[in-house]
């Protein structure tokens, strides 16, 4: 069998699926006529069967062509105007006189009643003739097109095809009807998307998991392309949002097939979809098909908070229903009290009244007499978890007795929420959780990093020497109470230089993660008060970050504020600097306006506006793909702290490989559970009893290291099979060099090269994560020996054409650039983080923590197994910190290595070795300052002291000395290096080799540079 022949056989088998598996009639193979996207004689015949007159279905076929071939349109005009037709049927009459007849192009309603179709080879000639593989026709209208590849080429490529098909340079015309766009191999399965649709988001679909009776692509078509779902999907679950046409992905499908039969009882739930896999779009399907279906219904969408009830508004606007937005509790009750509008939306504050001051009386009075609502009302609870108690709700619930309640929400209730969460909603209606949306790349794992921020007072004395010149005179009562505002003012004092540092710290972040140095991320910073916020806001104003800055909180100053704040003292109370902060910063536009040009710059131009900071706000239903780290320095639990850091998971391309949370309040604990409580299968209303019981699924550790080993070889040798016979070193130059005489040669195969290196590393990463487990692995000899001699292979391989074509270059002429890069980058990401397991995903990391916990998992060979993932995280840690302070980290070295020695040999306890591993860590997270001097005020200064034999005087005279001497930019300068290394050589007796041995500490410390 040739190899071009695949492609053909996995055609010929998906049209005899459709055929005998679907039911669909084969329309032939059109590779040898022009072919359009409406059959005229197709849809003429399904009508006509319908009893349509002649007249009035050539009358339609005129009107549905006309809206078709609107030239002077954009394809999602013209397709979004035919899909208007193709839903609600075309307006006919034969004469002026009569009432117009509407003509239903489909039976929606009954689907075996419509002619399926499938036609192949559908040549089509635009600008340029393309082919579509298969066409799938119902009543003559084509409404999906199908790409397949063989299935040793990416589905990728027929994605790819199907949206060159879609340009103006090939035949945008065939696609104003087509409603869905797929593509698929036996490999990879089945993509789908639409019209518009981009490569990245193109979607899979996932159902009955278990079943694997057939290849993916089969199965998913059989799903998918069955009559009924096929144009359910179609009618029910298309969405024009805003220039975007939209299909569901699965989990949407579901949870609104869920809900439909929750309504169809008139029963109230719960829809858990987590952060970012789009709880709009499933509020809007689920409102139109209520609306549709039941003609007494109404729904109205609650939030609590401003920004919510806008963006509701705007996201039903822009899909084009009509909402209506209430304007007060009074406007509110009367607009329930109509018959329309049908569909609107409102904060649960405002079914409250104001200065009420027995409430439990007002509530039985309106239980009396509750208004007479009109319809049955449908209520959407936007983040049901927070307004699903407390007074409002009940009296929502008074007020709406009648209605049925359907809660969103992005979290979980927690166990203290039970009782309550199943007095007012009820069950889970359907669940999509955060490790879900995580596996299908729906959003974004998170990588959490803890940097701790020091703070000691610089000067006690001084302060005692303040403290008692103030208090002359003053009783000992009087002198506590200055004591209390003193340890207050204290708080403040040292916060201002704590958030300095923080302000550094994000800078060098702006200036060294790829991810914000680009012009594609930004970041959010949460601050702990609207004064602390500003406060932040002011120190980024000497920075690069001024004008690319902006505070958003609930604060809109107003001259009021401020009338009693003047003390006289010609400074400014923490009211009149957040006043005054806000009256600079909003410039001539009031607080509104400014927040929603901030929201519009974030999201649609990044490099202009790189920095948000928040208290409260836009931590929740903001959505901002390019937003990819958030700064916490602000307390933070459960549902608010899970909503905060899910701001950074959205998609946005593969400029963001992860969202990123840098916490300087230590909430990792908090982070912890959070992310265990949204990953459970246990936390529905109806089975969660207690947290406890909630478990997570271990990962396999070896098996997914065997997997991936097994995965990137295969990339690799599948890069270097097209290298000729008899594939010796020649011949793998020549295919990755090509001709190294020739610079034009190094130039066009430079991409093989990088390909080949960016491989080889992921290979040997691989490689070296499971080459001590061979056997743990269940290799077999032959197996492992076959991985060994591919990675020495490899190995040489690289090295081979690094210095064929010239890509190894001596580093010594380069070391003084290289050394500040790497320097830099450490510090951004590495050397201020205190968690010990920085570099895995966030999942991840919780799963490994989870498996300590896990009784189920306290098995020997899993105790071993986390034991030694916890020690390669420290020991990775302590090689990589080792240049900052080799003294301290040589001693956590030897400290870790007594530690394993007492656990291989048993003599100690796991759980006695789990605390002293623990309290290891904590002395790494702590840096080289957990047992050093309180004299010594830096790291610097410790790293000194740690490696003079802990000679303080000696390591404080020669910090003093380094600050005193160093020149400016001496950092790269062998001259200006040398003044700073005879400074040494005068303090350590002349001793070169000391000298050198400091000198290489001293580069390693930020302060001095």
């Amino acid at each position: 069998m040739k190899i071009g022949d695949i492609e053909r056989k996995t055609q010929e088998r998906v049209i005899e699926l459709f055929q005998k598996d679907l039911g669909y009639d084969y329309l032939g193979n059109w590779k040898d006529q022009s072919n359009k996207n409406i059959v005229p004689n197709l849809l003429a015949n399904f009508l006509s069967k319908r009893g349509i007159s002649d007249s009035k279905i050539a009358r339609a076929l005129d009107l549905l062509h006309q809206t078709n071939n609107q030239y002077g349109k954009s394809l999602y005009e013209r397709n979004k105007e035919v899909y208007s037709l193709l839903r609600y049927g075309i307006p006919v009459k034969e004469s002026a006189s009569e009432n117009a007849e509407t003509i239903a192009l489909f039976d929606w309603e009954h689907p075996d009643k419509n002619h399926f179709a499938i036609a192949e080879e559908v040549t089509v000639m635009g600008k340029s003739e393309k082919r579509p593989d298969l066409v799938l026709y119902v009543n003559g209208i084509a409404l999906a097109v199908i790409e397949l590849k063989k299935a040793t080429t990416s589905v990728s490529e027929g994605i790819r095809q199907n949206i060159r098909n879609q340009s103006k340079d090939a035949i945008e015309d065939f696609f104003t009807t087509i409603q869905m766009v797929l593509a698929g191999n036996d490999t990879e399965g089945l993509r789908y998307g639409t019209i518009g649709t981009g490569e990245k988001f193109f979607l899979n679909w996932k159902e009955d998991i278990d079943d694997h009776s057939r290849n993916l692509l089969d199965k998913y078509l059989l799903k998918i392309c069955n009559k009924q779902r096929f144009l359910e999907i179609i009618y029910d679950f298309v969405l024009f949002d805003g220039g975007i046409k939209k299909l569901p992905r699965y989990h949407q499908y579901f949870g609104i097939k869920s809900a439909q039969d929750f309504v169809k009882r008139k029963e109230s739930g719960i829809i858990w979809h987590t952060q970012g896999s789009g709880k709009s779009l499933v509020m809007v399907l689920l409102a139109r098909w209520i609306l549709e279906n039941n003609p007494n219904a109404r729904v109205a969408v609650i939030t609590d908070r401003d920004e919510l009830d806008t963006q509701i508004e705007r996201v039903f606007k822009q899909s084009g229903e009509t909402i209506y937005r209430t304007r007060s509790g009074k406007d509110l009750i009367s607009q329930l009290t109509n018959a329309t509008p049908r569909l609107l939306c409102s904060l649960i504050h405002k079914f409250g009244k104001n200065n009420v001051e027995d409430f439990d009386a007002y509530l039985e009075s309106i239980k009396s007499n509750p208004p007479q609502t009109k319809g049955e009302i449908f209520l959407f609870i936007d983040e049901a978890h927070r307004t699903q108690s407390g007074k409002l709700h009940r009296l929502m619930k008074a007020i709406l007795k009648d209605a049925t309640f359907i809660g969103f929400t992005g979290t979980p209730l927690l166990r203290k929420d039970k009782q309550t969460s199943e007095d007012v909603f009820g069950r889970y209606i359907h669940q999509y959780r955060f490790n879900e949306a995580v596996r299908d790349e729906v959003v974004l794992d998170l990588m959490y990093e803890a940097r701790d921020i020091d703070q000691r007072l610089s000067s006690p004395e001084k302060v005692d020497e303040w403290f008692n010149a103030k208090t002359k005179g003053l009783n000992d009562y009087q002198r506590k109470e200055l004591k209390k505002k003193w340890g207050t003012m204290q708080k403040v004092l040292s916060s201002k230089s704590r958030m300095e540092k923080i302000v550094s710290d994000i800078l060098l972040d702006f200036s060294n993660r790829p991810a914000l140095s680009s012009q594609y991320g930004n970041a959010m910073l949460v601050a702990g008060s609207i004064y602390e916020a500003c406060k932040y806001y002011k120190l980024f104003q000497d920075t690069s970050l001024r004008g690319k800055c902006a505070v958003i909180t609930s604060y809109a100053p107003k001259k009021g504020d401020i009338r009693t704040e003047d003390i006289g003292e010609g400074t400014d109370t923490e009211k009149e600097f957040v006043y005054n902060t806000y009256l600079s910063m909003l410039g001539d536009k009031d607080a509104d306006r400014f927040e929603e040009d901030v929201k519009k710059a974030f999201i649609e131009t990044p490099a202009l506006m790189k920095l948000i900071i928040v208290v409260d706000k836009l931590l929740t239903g903001f959505d901002a793909p390019a937003c990819t780290v958030l700064y916490i320095d602000k307390n933070m639990q459960d549902h608010g702290l899970f909503q905060a850091i899910c701001r950074v998971n959205r998609l946005n391309g593969e400029t963001k490989p992860f969202g990123y949370i840098v916490d300087y309040k230590d909430l990792f604990k908090k982070v912890e559970n959070a992310i265990e409580v949204y990953t459970s299968e246990l936390a529905s209303v109806e089975t969660q009893s207690s947290h406890e019981d909630g478990s997570i699924t271990v990962k396999d550790r070896l098996k997914t290291a065997r997997e991936k080993l097994e995965e990137h070889l295969e990339a690799l040798e599948t890069l270097c099979e097209p290298v000729e016979p008899p594939k010796d070193s020649l011949a793998y130059r020549r295919y990755f060099c090509g001709n190294t005489e020739k610079p034009e040669d190094l130039e066009d195969t430079e991409f093989l090269r990088i390909n080949l290196y960016k491989l080889t590393a992921t290979f040997f990463r691989s490689f070296a994560n499971i080459a001590n487990e061979f056997e743990e692995a269940n290799f077999t000899k032959k197996e492992e020996n076959y991985y060994k001699s591919k990675f020495e292979f490899y190995v040489k391989l690289r090295q081979e054409i690094k210095i064929s074509s010239g890509d190894v270059i001596d580093l010594k002429s380069y070391e003084a650039d290289m050394r500040h890069l790497i320097d830099h980058y450490i510090q951004a990401e590495e050397s201020k983080i205190v968690s010990m397991f920085e570099n895995l995903p966030l999942l991840e990391l919780v799963e490994s923590l989870s498996s300590l916990k896990d009784e189920s998992a306290n098995t020997p060979r899993n105790r071993e197994a986390s034991a030694e993932t916890i020690e390669n995280n420290i020991r990775q840690k302590i090689i990589r910190d080792h240049l900052l302070d080799p003294a301290f980290y040589n001693k956590m070295s030897e400290l870790l290595q007594e530690i394993i020695m007492e656990r291989k040999k048993g003599a100690t306890s796991y759980e006695n070795y789990l605390k002293r591993v623990m309290e290891l860590a904590k002395k790494l997270s702590q840096g080289n300052r957990s047992d050093a001097p309180t004299e010594l005020k830096t790291q610097g200064q410790v790293a000194l002291y740690n490696n003079l034999n802990q000679n303080l005087e000696l390591a404080l005279k020669l910090h003093d000395a380094i600050n005193f001497n160093r020149p400016d930019d001496w950092y790269g300068n062998p001259t200006k290096e040398n003044v700073l290394k005879k400074t040494i050589y005068d303090l350590l007796d002349k001793n070169i080799e000391e000298v050198e041995r400091i000198f290489k500490i001293i580069v390693e410390q930020p302060e001095y540079r």
